[in-house]
């Protein structure tokens, strides 16, 4: 059939008519509003903001995320449904009525203002009369004013950096913050979170370096892509060479790691535990830690302990410890790395744990959450538990108490201290031309954090057990079920022929060869903690001292927390060596003022003994908790 002019121009009229109620029709669908805020600082900078506001809200609760990652770019904005726009993690409150909230911070994305890496409060490190703390009062300010469909009340929640941000808010916070919820936050750059473990650096924070600066540096030379970054870095030299070479010394705070390698007053004046505790606690908050976070696991459990005061709010606080890897929480949880759990137990704290809590603090008429204040996932068993405090075996009425797992000559480890007449040491060799990798090769670790990165603190350790620079001591197979609940605590002697050392020690529960383990898992070699300390900062974290050769010292440092059992059958193992590379630096083992400044010259092999003698016992402080909870 063929129509003539007017015809079809009527044809085409109504097809564009119906095309457009059809869009109507899905705009009308939408079951959210979206509004976009530039929202005014004190200073007159102003940051930008996205406001999701649900249909027909009335006396909702406001969920705040300040972001320098991009509000947008976390987003599904196409979406007509709250709960299939926002991540996981906000799916619940989606659901439940809230009005989310995502800014950008100030330097980033669509916000205006400077950006500055881990912004300090206001003060000495920072002369300007803004922070995050200021920042996210101001927010939270114009929120309440300028949100007709909120009942007054807000709650912030963020993960990694965000929780960082989360925590920051915690200082002089707005009245109307009434929930905070700090996912694997950084709480402590040089003790264990982001940019080094207890003095030595992860080379890993490089690529943050760069993306935290911007278009400041648009030509980083990274490691060829498919390459192996343990042979690039290797080439390289020190860490400060190779930042030389990628271009990095363009950017201010690569400046600021490498003048800064102690923990002076620079890491001091910004420690959040430190600011939390030496400010009243009003917020109810939720600290939320991953036994496996590979890039934070200092921050919620010590920003946690900090608080433990007698603020009313403190009493309303919960701790989260999960069985998962950095920023695992926000998705899924049915396994982390080899190992399976009975149910999806990141969607278990989401909906049973958190989101309870924030209904508690932000709803009106909500009921009390039905929450522990600690609730931990007990890996070796799997399953939930609640307890009144943490650690377990510092609660009140807990029989349980440190016990002291000693080195043995010959490989052993046991709860006896060594005999009187016990070979004094254990020697191996270090040789900063062949140190031992952190992770299966090829290592990507520096530039997008390749395949690995996320789950490699849960690698098998037999990969490593038969260096000779790696020192393996394990028990006999248990015979009962042995629970630890806090952080094992190590206590090492040992001697270098060099002016300086690294020491990594490894806590690890061996499986039992074979069918008495799960499919795959039999003789795995499981960390369930291990650190590094870089030996200068024994006896002064912000002064670095040489080590006199060959002179026994105690090396104290505590390796990250764990609620775990190690079952009938296996066996406790610790490993230790003196290198842990390219994810930390390579400690020259000679003495040098700044190790970002060593010269090739400078790294040299050095003869490493850990001493096991009677008087002179290196052991391991496990925090047990009997009987079984």
């Amino acid at each position: 059939m063929v129509f003539g002019a007017p015809i079809r121009r009527l044809v085409v009229a109504c097809l564009a008519g119906l095309l457009a109620l059809g869009a109507a029709g899905t705009a009308a669908a939408a079951d959210y509003e979206r509004r976009v805020a530039e929202i005014p600082m004190r200073d007159g900078v102003k940051l930008h903001t996205l406001i999701l506001v649900p249909a027909g809200a009335h006396g909702a609760p406001m969920l705040l995320n300040r972001t320098p990652f991009g509000a947008e770019a976390r987003l599904r904005l196409g979406e007509d449904r709250l709960a299939a726009v926002v991540p996981a993690i906000d799916q619940g409150p989606a659901a439940a009525g809230y009005i989310l909230v995502f800014q950008d911070v100030r330097g980033k994305h669509g916000s205006g203002g400077d950006y500055v890496e881990q912004r300090p409060l206001s003060g000495p490190l920072n002369p300007t009369p803004v922070d995050h703390s200021t920042d996210a009062f101001d927010t939270i300010d114009w929120l309440v004013a300028h949100t007709p469909e909120s009942n007054g009340r807000v709650g912030m929640i963020g993960t990694s950096y965000d929780g960082f941000l989360v925590l920051m808010a915690l200082i002089h916070p707005h009245p109307a913050l009434r929930a905070a919820v700090a996912i694997n936050p950084l709480v402590d750059g040089w003790r264990g979170d982001d940019w080094f473990h207890n003095g030595a650096f992860r080379q890993m924070m490089m690529s943050f370096v760069a993306f935290d600066t911007g278009p400041a540096i648009e030509a980083v030379r990274w490691p060829t892509p498919g390459g192996d970054d343990y042979t690039t870095l290797l080439a390289a030299g020190s860490a400060g060479a190779y930042g030389t070479f990628a271009g990095l010394d363009r950017a201010p705070f690569w400046t600021t790691l490498k003048a800064h390698p102690a923990y002076d007053g620079f890491w001091q004046g910004q420690a959040l535990d430190r600011l939390l505790a030496a400010e009243p606690h009003r917020v109810p908050t939720m600290y939320v830690a991953s036994l496996w976070d590979q890039e934070d696991g200092y921050g919620a459990l010590h920003a946690y302990a900090a608080t433990r005061g007698a603020d009313p709010a403190a009493a309303q606080d919960v701790l989260v410890i999960g069985p998962w890897v950095h920023g695992q929480a926000n998705g899924v949880g049915a396994r982390t790395g080899p190992l399976s759990w009975p149910a999806d137990t990141s969607a278990q704290f989401r909906a049973q744990m958190l989101q309870p809590f924030l209904d508690a603090q932000l709803k009106d008429g909500a009921p009390k959450a039905d929450v522990a204040p600690v609730m931990a996932f007990e890996t070796g068993t799997g399953g939930w538990k609640r307890y009144p405090s943490w650690p377990v075996s510092c609660a009140a009425g807990c029989p349980a108490k440190s016990q002291s797992l000693y080195l043995q000559p010959g490989g052993g480890l046991s709860f006896s201290p060594p005999g009187p007449d016990a070979p004094a040491f254990d020697q191996y060799t270090s040789d900063p031309a062949s140190p031992v990798p952190y992770s299966l090769r090829p290592n990507r670790v520096v530039t997008a954090l390749g395949p690995g990165w996320s789950t490699w603190l849960l690698e098998d350790q037999r990969r490593v057990s038969a260096r000779p620079d790696v020192l393996t001591y394990v028990t006999a197979p248990l015979t009962a079920p042995l629970k630890i609940a806090g952080e094992p605590v190590v206590n090492l002697i040992a001697s270098t022929s060099g002016g300086d050392s690294d020491w990594v020690v490894k806590l690890i529960d061996v499986y039992p060869d074979g069918a008495a383990s799960p499919p795959g898992m039999g003789g795995y070699e499981l960390a369930v903690g291990m650190d590094i300390f870089r030996g200068r900062y024994r006896r002064d974290p912000a002064r670095a001292e040489a080590i006199p050769a060959g002179q026994a010292e105690l090396y104290r440092f505590a390796l990250p927390a764990a609620n775990h059992v190690f079952l009938p059958g296996h066996r406790i193992m610790v490993q230790v060596q003196s290198s842990w590379f390219p994810l930390y630096d390579r400690n020259p083992q000679t003495f040098v003022a700044n190790i970002f400044d060593a010269r090739p010259e400078d790294y040299r092999a050095a003869v490493q003994k850990v001493f096991h003698a009677s008087g002179q016992a290196s052991y391991i402080d496990l925090p047990v908790a009997a009987p079984l909870q």
